[in-house]
């Protein structure tokens, strides 16, 4: 049985009610409990949350699955001091010892004392942001995909636990120009694809990139 954790990072604040985020992660919950091969746990980061029990979960996943909008071009500041609280929690309780570096070679090996090796993790994003302002010529993020761009500290922050990557989805003009019927359709044929796949499913498993 495959332990898979959802974090909900789809923080209310202002104007936003965190809706888009909420139907994804409900999706995510609906497609995991739906079989048997599957075991779920979840956690919402505008809920009082327990930091210790929430490392558990860290440890007791295969798979951390995040869920998060994207605001101002980072994490919103919730989902952001949920990792921070539960990460600094973590220290030497499972999901990282140090930095890696030894005293003797002070410069090298750092990022390498997290504790998660052998889990995965994979993140979903969304944005008010058009696809197009990532891919096209003179727009706005200069050809840089989110992976390599906005999220690429929060991909090496899951690296410096030891954890792996599986390739998240990102969902665009969710402000302005929402499709919740496509985008949840879109959702679900990636999570097949990489959950229900035998041969890509146990590459996934089987990995420590």
């Amino acid at each position: 049985m495959t332990k898979i954790f959802i974090i909900n990072g789809g923080q209310k604040f202002g104007h936003s009610g965190g809706r888009f985020n909420e139907t994804i992660a409900n999706a995510t919950v609906d497609f995991f409990t739906s079989m048997k091969e599957f075991e779920v746990k979840t956690t919402n980061i505008n809920q009082d949350y327990n930091p210790s029990e929430e490392v558990e979960k860290y440890v007791w996943a295969d798979v951390v699955i995040y869920h998060t909008p994207i605001w101002w071009f980072q994490l919103p500041h919730g989902f952001k001091k949920y990792i921070d609280v539960v990460f600094t929690e973590g220290h030497k309780k499972g999901i990282y010892v140090s930095d890696g570096r030894k005293a003797d070679h002070p410069t090298r090996n750092y990022g390498t004392g997290g504790m998660l090796h052998g889990r995965k993790y994979m993140v979903t994003s969304s944005w008010n942001a058009p696809k197009e302002a990532f891919t096209l010529p003179g727009e706005f993020f200069m050809e840089t995909s989110v992976d390599d761009g906005v999220l690429f500290g929060f991909h090496r922050m899951n690296a410096f636990t030891g954890m792996g990557r599986i390739d998240g989805i990102h969902f665009h003009d969710v402000e302005k120009n929402a499709d919740i019927r496509s985008a949840l359709k879109l959702y679900q044929e990636h999570l097949t694809q990489n959950f229900l796949n035998t041969e890509v499913y146990e590459h996934l498993l089987n990995s420590n990139s």
